[in-house]
């Protein structure tokens, strides 16, 4: 059920005057951080007892097994995968990230950061975001674009960021100054509509009995469950990696000997 029909399904529930629930809201906003009721509060459909919140240090493993729990409530929530995920970001981010400058300028970036116009660096920012080129062109402009060049923003564990990026090409450049120019690039582009493990994943099965399912039918499940197309992607690349290149399976790959490898997944 995509959002538009969850909207006309709620409006005809209030319209015939079916039963609501009312949610209490406080003045002040919730903390995600040492909260263990703040999901069962967001999500009470999901944690129907109000219990099960996030108590313990591993709060990514509970998550997973959240998502992983038998009756897929969690995996087809249109909210919760997502929720889980952009505050995983945004603690990674905020105990991740931090200002790094080269040893020799640090005293010079310094004194030029105490003088900063902050108007004009906000306006610069702003104008970012809306995705205009911004050019310096007054004296101000060009201290803050001075600054910007100086100045690295360092989040290397927070996944997708720019830095974790720039992280992987230094890795991928050490490789290859190691090793050598790669012998292979291969894309890999699994069909998750079409294979039935992702289906199994999908569905409510226990046992694993695929089914002839429609075009429709087929994208319909694996719409409505990214977790399960999620972990058929790990699955399948992690088959060909020790299958097909022959990475820690005691036989060579079909393309020989593997000496090394880097992969990434498009974001």
């Amino acid at each position: 059920m995509d959002m538009q029909a969850v909207k006309a399904r709620a409006l005809d529930h209030l319209m015939t005057e079916g039963k609501t629930l009312g949610m209490g809201h406080s003045a002040q906003p919730e903390s995600m951080y040492d909260n263990p009721q703040a999901y069962p509060q967001m999500f009470p459909w999901l944690f129907p007892y109000g219990m099960g919140g996030f108590e313990n240090e591993n709060i990514v493993g509970h998550k997973r097994k959240l998502l992983l729990y038998h009756d897929k409530r969690f995996q087809t929530d249109v909210y919760f995968p997502i929720v889980a995920f952009n505050h995983a970001q945004m603690k990674s981010s905020s105990t991740s990230s931090f200002l790094v400058a080269k040893r020799a300028k640090f005293p010079d970036i310094a004194d030029r950061l105490l003088g900063l116009n902050l108007p004009v660096l906000s306006s610069i920012s702003e104008r970012m975001i809306e995705g205009e080129i911004v050019k310096p062109v007054t004296q101000d402009e060009k201290d803050c674009f001075d600054v910007l060049t100086d100045v690295d923003s360092v989040a290397g564990k927070v996944q997708g960021s720019l830095t974790s990026k720039k992280f992987m090409r230094n890795e991928i450049w050490a490789l290859t100054s190691f090793m050598g120019a790669p012998t292979w690039f291969i894309t890999l582009s699994p069909a998750d509509i079409a294979h039935p493990l992702c289906l199994y994943y999908a569905g409510s099965d226990m046992k694993f009995s695929p089914d002839v399912l429609s075009h429709d039918a087929r994208y319909l499940r694996i719409s409505s469950n990214p977790i399960a197309a999620a972990r058929f992607f790990d699955y399948i690349v992690k088959a060909f990696i020790k299958h097909v290149l022959g990475v820690d399976s005691g036989h060579p790959g079909i393309y020989g000997e593997t000496g090394a490898y880097y992969g990434t997944v498009e974001q």
